[in-house]
């Protein structure tokens, strides 16, 4: 069951984790003077993109060997640094970053990864005519997901949440002038805010119960037992705890960037957008930040869970991502698109992440994570290489042959197949896809997950034999004549192809290293940890559905060479079935009967209410104030200004009068001044008594 980490308390951040912030903020730099760069220097903004994820590739080594080191002496790692953003009265808002195995081992991948991805972009892409405008929103992309690992805060790997929503955006419509690119940025941008909108609720619940969006603080932290208790202890609605609820609202948010049902729906569509872009999205960087997000919060997942159970949280985790491994596997089965299946396989994969984290705790998911995003960028960039080759063809009905046209990439394409199916022993998918499938066998709660895990095995390993024998064997169906790819993008396919094969290294039940340096256990090397109850009979039976897979795919697909017009064995063999799971389940057609066709009615109810109600207000409104201001205007020019010209007019003839008093001539002042004397002269008269 899950594993509780244990770590020293901080005394005060090493050198390497005070500088921490330059991994994001190094590529991000980078985007910013790229954007000022004009569209011919082509060669500057490739080398700035690759040169920063370059630096940020050697701060995150020098991260993890700091980590290693301490773990390796005996003291785990976890180092803070935390800093005021906002103060409200008494209130703080923090930020910061965390330097620990699950932060350290992250970054290594999506900057090694992401630098192989970078450095193929530049053959991929380089007729492009917005190449500089394309490592510009590569190198934001990398920054961001750098952001979201290091994040301390909830609220700044939020921020940085958003940036990749916004990256994401602009890299899968980059392609603007292609229609279907254009809305399948749009859907994607749209989906994942619903995921979002739940998941600010869940910030802005646990800020007002915790007081604090930290996830470590010296024991003050929002993960950490003094916070989770209260927040397990606080009732929230539907007998669940405010704990439960806020774990909920987190995983909606990260069920939305990472594909789980019934949010899934925009990455498929996701590879509509640059092959090297399908990559990066698919392997290291936005549906790895769902599941990264799920490891990161996992304490408030898991609080009180007894010693061998599960919680509310989990449980739902563990059902909807074994719903959507096997619905994504199902769907693959049906589709000719090469990088179409390749992006169900990825929503598929990233159910069992889900899954394992939720039945197994942070390793396994996350040692899945890893071996996942060096196998599944190899066979994205090796389907790109072979979409290059075939001229810009992704139909695999329309390809076939291509082991002897691109030797390099069909070896290469082969081995990234084999670990994405799970090949006994060789493989790194074998020993992180059983992980997954041992703790789903010791769930407590029930079996049904863990056979659907293997039936989704199964799928996988059928749909990828059926797209290998398609793409690389038989004969070659396509326009023209294929061709390798350049050196620059074979090179990172062949370093992939090393990993997807060593990195199992590394979790073996006889050197169970990746477990025991996320856990801060020894890693002991030896042939016990095969001894476990159980453990060898589901190594066979894994091998078993694996074979299955593998075999049934060849016999239906491996010896034949279909024209390109022809309909497919199991299109031929059950044509219904066949057609529901080509259309997707029909998952799209869904929501546009019913929550588009909602939004779309509503629209018009809003458009009317616009129209005839608030408009016909403003406009009766309008009519009041209009009157008022002829009523106004009448009063102003026949009351006030009549009166006031009237009296103007009186005044003006009363001045007129005196002037002709005024005329400055002494006979008339005297004549005034006689008549003046002669009428005070009868008022005294008359007024004197008798």
């Amino acid at each position: 069951m899950q594993e509780a980490l244990q770590f020293t308390p901080q005394v005060a951040p090493s050198s390497i984790a005070n500088i921490l912030w330059l991994v994001p903020a190094v590529p991000m730099a980078a985007a910013g003077v790229i954007a000022l760069l004009k569209q011919p220097r082509r060669r500057l903004a490739a080398s700035l993109a690759i040169g920063s994820l370059g630096i940020s590739l050697l701060v995150a080594l020098a991260a993890f060997g700091h980590v290693l080191a301490g773990w390796m002496s005996g003291h785990a790692v976890r180092e803070t640094v935390n800093f005021t953003w906002l103060q409200f009265a008494s209130s703080n808002v923090d930020l910061g970053w965390v330097l620990d195995p699950l932060s350290a081992v992250m970054l290594v991948m999506v900057t090694f990864v992401g630098l192989l991805i970078f450095i193929y972009s530049t053959g991929y892409m380089a007729h492009d005519e917005n190449f500089t405008r394309f490592f510009c929103f590569l190198s934001l992309f990398a920054g961001a997901m750098l952001g979201v690992v290091i994040a301390n805060s909830l609220l700044l790997l939020f921020m940085c949440w958003e940036l990749v929503g916004l990256t994401s955006y602009l890299l899968i419509g980059f392609w603007y002038q292609k229609p279907s690119a254009a809305a399948a940025a749009k859907k994607a941008f749209l989906t994942t805010r619903i995921g979002d909108i739940f998941f600010l609720l869940g910030i802005v619940w646990l800020f007002a119960q915790t007081g604090t969006l930290l996830f470590y603080n010296n024991g003050a932290g929002s993960m950490e037992p003094s916070a989770l208790g209260g927040l397990l202890a606080t009732p929230a609605a539907i007998g669940l705890s405010a704990a439960t609820a806020i774990a909920l609202l987190i995983f909606a948010g990260a069920a939305g960037k990472s594909g789980q049902m019934p949010l899934h729906v925009w990455l498929p569509d996701a590879m509509e957008g640059p092959t090297p872009v399908s990559a990066l999205i698919h392997a290291a960087t936005m549906v790895a930040a769902g599941v990264y997000l799920v490891a990161r919060v996992f304490p408030l997942m898991q609080v009180g869970a007894p010693a061998t159970g599960t919680t509310t949280a989990l449980t739902v985790v563990t059902w909807v991502g074994a719903s959507t491994a096997v619905f994504a596997a199902l769907i693959a089965v049906a589709q000719n698109d090469i990088k179409r299946i390749l992006a169900y396989s990825t929503v598929s994969q990233l159910g069992y992440m889900m899954a394992g984290l939720a039945m197994g705790g942070v390793a396994v998911g996350m040692f899945h994570l890893i071996t996942h995003a060096f196998f599944k960028a190899l066979l994205f960039m090796g389907a790109g290489s072979v979409i290059h080759g075939c001229h810009e063809e992704q139909d695999i009905r329309k390809m076939g042959g291509l082991q002897t046209d691109m030797r390099i990439t069909f070896a290469t394409y082969g081995i990234g197949m084999l670990a994405l199916s799970g090949f006994p022993l060789l493989f790194s998918g074998f020993w992180s896809k059983d992980g997954i499938l041992e703790a789903a066998s010791h769930w407590s709660v029930a079996k049904a997950p863990f056979y659907m895990l293997v039936f989704g095995a199964l799928l996988t390993a059928f749909y990828m034999t059926r797209q290998m024998s398609y793409v690389f064997f038989g004969k070659w169906r396509g326009h023209g004549h294929a061709h390798e790819s350049p050196r620059v993008m074979t090179i990172p396919l062949a370093i992939l192809a090393f990993f997807a094969i060593a990195l199992g290294v590394i979790g073996t039940p006889a050197w169970p290293w990746f477990r025991s340096f996320l856990t801060d256990k020894p890693a002991e090397i030896g042939w016990v940890g095969f001894n476990e109850p159980g453990l060898v009979a589901l190594m066979l039976t894994s091998t078993l559905v694996v074979f299955v897979g593998l075999g049934l795919g060849w016999i239906l697909y491996g010896n034949r060479s279909p024209k390109a017009d022809e309909a497919d064995v199991l299109e031929k063999a059950m044509p219904p079935i066949w057609r529901v799971l080509h259309e997707r389940l029909y998952v799209d057609e869904l929501y546009g009967v019913t929550v588009i066709a909602f939004y779309a009615w509503w629209a018009k109810v809003a458009d009317w209410l616009d129209r005839r109600v608030w408009g016909g207000m403003v406009s009766a409104i309008t009519g009041l104030f209009e009157l008022l201001a002829k009523f106004n205007r009448f009063f102003d020019t026949n009351w006030v200004d009549g009166t006031f010209d009237k009296g103007c007019e009186e005044l003006s003839a009363g001045g007129g009068l005196v002037a002709r008093v005024q005329s400055g001539r002494v006979q008339t002042y005297l004549r005034l001044l006689a008549l003046a004397v002669v009428v005070l002269a009868a008022i005294l008269i008359w007024s004197s008594p008798r």
